[in-house]
């Protein structure tokens, strides 16, 4: 019975005095409340996406095989990569008719090189890619096709849970299925390093082939972008997340600008350990904002005169509540761009004014760049000229599998020491084995990398 109120309380919503929708038709004597036309609204600005594409594998390892006199002796085949072709099927969202942009998920055409887009009426177009943004999950594409219908991207941010929401896109190649559910969390991490995010936790039901499909509110604009479930089977069972549309609108301005997103820098390092008990320790009533473990000298937070032990509360007049919403913000901030924060020193508030730095930093694929066996590893100048940070690692990444952990600092790649990510791209570089020395808390110690 309290689901009949909250579904009739959501039509009222939907019904207001003036609005153009008719009253949904009788059941008997009842009104029968519908969402019906929100569905109809909305669903013509989302598609289908398919997409084709090589990925190359490691071979299982045999040492036998890997033995060159083995190998010539039996005429066994070369063991490198093998290349296997696919197929793929997801969800993305008409957010400029106009132009002709797409919003989807990074992880929808990873390693595509063919990707076709089917509209509600059946017309399939095929798409080119602006860019992607591995880090938050977000890819923009582009069709040339005319007569599209957008949707209108919502301000996330007022979002509030308990709000009812739509999920529209193709679960299992079940094209344009609708579910509905409310906002049940707001501000989730997947407690990657790696990523930009802040989720959107909701209970409608996504499946996979959701993946970059729209998260719709009562007025039939894009609230998020439906990215991942949490399963144990790979179905539904009531916890999905979506990427907030503020964060959407922020990442795809740059993907369109410039076909990535360049990150800001203030230049912090934040302790992931901020606790009520670290707070009262040092004189605050609570643990909310995001606590400063040290400043990279020469930094934007440096010239703005933020110092370690520093709590950052706010952010151009926004309440920051932890470090990961500090950090998702300012990397999508614009480099060269004026902020003030919000901040606590020795238990007196103060406000300081920052310009967004270019971020001198290696992160993600970055990495990956400098050489193979670092992807995954986000790193960044350690102060006072100490050698290469490394922030984060990314589970299961090569970084990981290397030995490296989050706060680790590189001091040297053989006997050359290193106190730049650039010196360490140069150390690196075209090295197919080196010798890595890093510090670890008090100790010392050397990996082999290969």
């Amino acid at each position: 019975m309290r689901q009949v109120y909250a579904l009739l309380a959501a039509t009222a919503l939907l019904y207001n005095v003036g609005a153009a929708a008719q009253l949904p038709e009788k059941v008997g004597d009842t009104p029968m409340p519908s969402l019906a036309p929100i569905v109809k609204k909305a669903s013509p600005a989302v598609v289908n996406i398919a997409t084709r594409g090589t990925v190359r594998e490691q071979r299982p390892r045999n040492p036998l095989l890997e033995d060159p006199f083995f190998r010539r002796f039996f005429d066994a085949p070369e063991m490198g990569p093998r290349e296997r072709q696919f197929q793929s099927a997801g969800s993305g969202v008409i957010v400029d008719a106009k132009n002709g942009y797409i919003i989807t998920n990074a992880h929808v055409i990873e390693n595509a090189n063919e990707i076709t887009v089917t509209l509600l009426d059946d017309r399939q177009v095929k798409a080119e890619i602006v860019g992607r943004d591995k880090a938050s999950d977000v890819a923009v594409l582009k069709v040339p096709t005319k007569n599209l219908v957008e949707m209108p991207l919502a301000d996330s941010s007022k979002a509030e849970v308990g709000d009812f929401v739509l999920a529209i896109g193709n679960p299992f190649a079940l094209s344009h299925t609708v579910t509905s559910g409310i906002i049940s969390a707001l501000g989730r991490s997947d407690n990657n390093p790696e990523s930009y995010q802040d989720f959107i936790q909701t209970d409608a039901p996504i499946n996979p082939g959701n993946s970059g499909g729209a998260l719709v509110d009562l007025k039939g604009q894009l609230v998020g972008v439906n990215t991942a479930i949490f399963s144990g089977s790979g179905g539904n069972i009531g916890i999905g997340f979506a990427i907030p549309s503020n964060m959407v609108k922020a990442v795809m301005a740059q993907l369109i600008q410039y076909g990535e997103v360049k990150r800001g820098m203030l230049g912090v390092q934040l302790s992931n350990n901020f606790t009520p008990g670290i707070a009262e320790n040092l004189g605050l009533d609570n643990a909310r904002g995001a606590l400063v473990s040290q400043v990279i000298e020469g930094s934007p937070a440096d010239k703005a005169g933020i110092k370690a032990g520093d709590v950052i509360t706010s952010i151009n007049g926004r309440n920051v509540s932890n470090a990961g919403e500090l950090r998702n913000t300012i990397g999508l901030l614009r480099i060269g761009e004026k902020i003030e924060l919000g901040l606590i020193r020795e238990g007196k508030p103060r406000r300081v004014s920052a310009v967004i730095g270019e971020r001198d930093s290696a992160d993600g694929e970055g990495a990956a760049q400098i050489h193979p066996a670092l992807q995954g590893a986000a790193l960044t100048n350690a102060a006072n000229n100490g050698g290469v940070l490394v922030e984060s690692v990314a589970d299961g990444s090569p970084a990981q599998q290397a030995g490296l952990r989050g706060n680790d600092v590189i001091l040297a790649i053989g006997r050359v020491r290193v106190t730049s990510v650039e010196q360490l791209r140069q150390a690196v570089n075209g090295a197919t084995a080196f010798a890595l020395t890093i510090r670890r808390g008090s100790s010392t110690l050397v990996f082999t990398i290969q």
